[in-house]
C-alpha cells in the first residue's frame, strides 16, 4: 500500500508541475502591421508622363555614369580612404559576429576541466558517521579529511523545441544584411558628395576667371575716366566711382579664392587625406553637357535604393525579434551532462571502471509568477517592430519625393540656364555699346557701371546654373539608387 501511495503522490506532483508549465505557455499576441505605403506606391513619378521601366539610370555603374577622368580618380580615392565608409565596414563585421554568436547557441556547449578539493565532515553527522564506518578496501578506512580529485567533460544544450534560437539567428542574419545595404547607401552618398563638391569647385574656378576679367575691364574703364577728366569730359566723381568698383571687385576675388581653398579641403576630407591640390580641368566646364537620366518606374526604387532595402531588412529583423520575444513565454528544455574520472586520491583515478563518474539531467522550465521582465522585453520588441514599419514607410515616401522633385528641378534648371545664357549675351553686347558711348562722351559713367555690374552678376549666375545643372543630375542618379554598384 505504501508503494502504491508513493506512486500516486509522485504522479500527482508530476501532473501539477506539468499543469503549471503548460499554464506558463500563454503568450501575448504581437501587433499586426500592414504596409500601406509600399502597397500604394504610384505607377509613375509624374502622373502626366509615362515612364519606361526598361530604362533606369539607377542601375548604371558609376564608372559609366561619370566620364570626367579627374572625377573618377577622386571617387576611387574616396572609396579607399573615406573614414565614414571604413566605420561602416566595421559595423558589418560586428553584425557578422552577431550572426556567429546566435548560430553558436544552437549547438551544445562543451567544456573540459580538472579539479581538486579537500573536505572534512563533522564526526557526529550522518555523513561523518558513515565515512567513519566505511572501509575502502578490507582493513583500510576512509581517509579523514577526504580529498576529491577529478577530470572530465561538461556539456549543456538548450533544445530549440520552439525554434526560438533559430528565430534569433534569422534576425541576426537580417540585421547583418541590413548593414551591408547601409554600406551601399554610404557608398552612394559618398560618390554624390564627391561629384557635387567637384562641380562646385569647377564653378568657383570659372567664377574666379570671370572676376579677374571684370577687374581688367574696370581697370580700363578707370584709365578712360582719368583721361576724360583731364580733357574735362568727365568729373572726379566718375573717377572715384570706378576706383571704388575696382576695389570691390578685387575684394570679391579674394573671397572666391578662400572659397576655393575651403572647397578643396572639403573634397580632401571626403578622400580621407590632408590638404593638397585637387587635380581638375576647368576650361571645359561651361560646355559640359549633363548626361540624360532615365527614371524608370517608382516600384524599382524598392530594389535599387540601398536605404530602402536596409529599412526593409531592419523591419524583417524586428518582426523576428518580436517572434523570439514571444517564445520566451514558452518553457525551455535544457540537457546537461558530465563524464569524467573522480576519486579521493590521484592514484585511484586510473582504476577503471570504479573511478568513472557521469551525470545526465534534463530540465523543462518555464516562467510562472514573475513575468514582468519577459513582458517588458516583448512589449519593447513589439514597439520596435511598429517603429521599423514607420521608418520603412518614411524611407519609401522620401525616396519617391526626392525623385519627383529632382525630375522637376532638372527641367526647370535647364530652362533657367538657357535664359541666363541669353541674358549674358545681351549684357555683353550692351557693355561694348556703353563703353563706346562713354569714350565718345555720349553716355554717363553710371550707365557703364550698371551694365558692367549686371553683366558680372549674370555671368556668375550662369556659372552657378551650370553647376546646379550638373549637380542635379548627380542627385537624381543617387536618388534612383545609383552610385553603389
Amino acid at each position: 500500500m505504501n508503494m502504491m501511495e508513493n506512486s500516486k503522490t509522485k504522479n500527482i506532483i508530476i501532473a501539477i508541475a506539468l499543469s503549471l508549465v503548460l499554464a506558463s505557455c500563454k503568450a501575448p499576441m504581437a501587433t499586426v502591421i500592414q504596409d500601406e505605403v509600399k502597397e500604394n506606391i504610384p505607377q509613375n513619378f509624374n502622373q502626366e508622363e509615362q515612364q519606361d521601366a526598361n530604362n533606369n539610370s539607377g542601375t548604371t555603374p558609376w564608372r559609366q555614369f561619370f566620364t570626367d577622368p579627374n572625377l573618377v580618380t577622386l571617387i576611387e580615392t574616396a572609396l579607399k580612404n573615406n573614414q565614414e565608409l571604413l566605420i561602416t565596414l566595421q559595423e558589418i563585421e560586428i553584425a557578422k559576429s552577431g550572426v556567429l554568436a546566435k548560430k553558436g547557441r544552437l549547438s551544445p556547449t562543451v567544456s573540459a576541466g580538472v579539479g581538486a578539493g579537500l573536505k572534512k565532515a563533522g564526526r557526529y553527522t550522518s555523513e561523518g558517521a558513515g565515512d567513519a564506518t566505511t572501509e575502502i578496501e578490507p582493513g583500510k578506512e576512509m581517509p579523514d579529511p577526504l580529498g576529491n580529485f577529478g577530470a572530465g567533460l561538461n556539456a549543456s544544450w538548450e533544445i530549440d523545441i520552439w525554434k526560438k534560437l533559430r528565430t534569433e539567428k534569422e534576425s541576426a542574419v537580417a540585421h547583418y544584411l541590413s548593414t551591408v545595404e547601409g554600406k551601399n547607401f554610404v557608398l552612394s552618398n559618398l560618390i554624390e558628395e564627391v561629384a557635387d563638391n567637384y562641380y562646385e569647385l569647377l564653378a568657383l574656378d570659372n567664377q574666379l576667371d570671370i572676376i579677374q576679367q571684370y577687374i581688367k575691364l574696370q581697370q580700363r574703364a578707370l584709365e578712360i575716366s582719368k583721361i576724360q577728366k583731364e580733357a574735362a569730359a568727365a568729373t572726379e566723381l566718375a573717377v572715384k566711382k570706378f576706383e571704388a568698383e575696382l576695389a570691390k571687385s578685387k575684394a570679391a576675388e579674394y573671397t572666391i579664392r578662400q572659397q576655393i581653398t575651403e572647397k578643396e579641403n572639403e573634397i580632401n576630407a571626403l578622400l580621407g587625406r590632408y590638404p593638397q591640390p585637387i587635380v581638375r580641368t576647368k576650361e571645359n566646364f561651361m560646355s559640359t553637357i549633363p548626361p540624360t537620366v532615365y527614371t524608370g518606374i517608382p516600384s524599382q526604387l524598392l530594389a535599387n535604393r540601398p536605404d530602402i532595402k536596409q529599412a526593409e531588412l531592419e523591419l524583417k529583423a524586428s518582426k523576428l525579434d518580436v517572434e523570439a520575444a514571444r517564445k520566451e513565454f514558452y518553457p525551455s528544455l535544457e540537457i546537461s551532462a558530465t563524464l569524467g574520472l573522480e576519486a579521493f586520491k590521484p592514484s585511484y583515478l586510473v582504476k577503471l571502471p570504479e573511478s568513472i563518474a557521469y551525470n545526465l539531467a534534463g530540465e523543462l522550465a518555464g516562467p510562472l509568477i514573475n513575468k514582468s521582465a519577459i513582458k517588458a522585453n516583448f512589449q519593447t520588441a513589439d514597439a520596435k517592430q511598429v517603429q521599423a514599419l514607420y521608418e520603412y514607410d518614411k524611407t519609401i515616401l522620401n525616396a519617391y519625393l526626392d525623385v519627383a522633385n529632382l525630375m522637376s528641378k532638372v527641367k526647370n534648371i535647364d530652362q533657367y540656364y538657357q535664359l541666363k545664357s541669353q541674358e549674358t549675351k545681351a549684357l555683353d553686347q550692351s557693355i561694348d555699346i556703353a563703353n563706346q558711348l562713354f569714350r565718345n562722351s555720349r553716355a554717363d559713367y553710371l550707365e557703364v557701371l550698371l551694365n558692367q555690374r549686371d553683366a558680372l552678376d549674370a555671368k556668375m549666375e550662369l556659372i552657378e546654373a551650370k553647376q546646379k545643372q550638373l549637380s542635379t543630375v548627380v542627385d537624381i542618379y543617387k536618388s534612383l539608387g545609383g552610385g553603389w554598384k
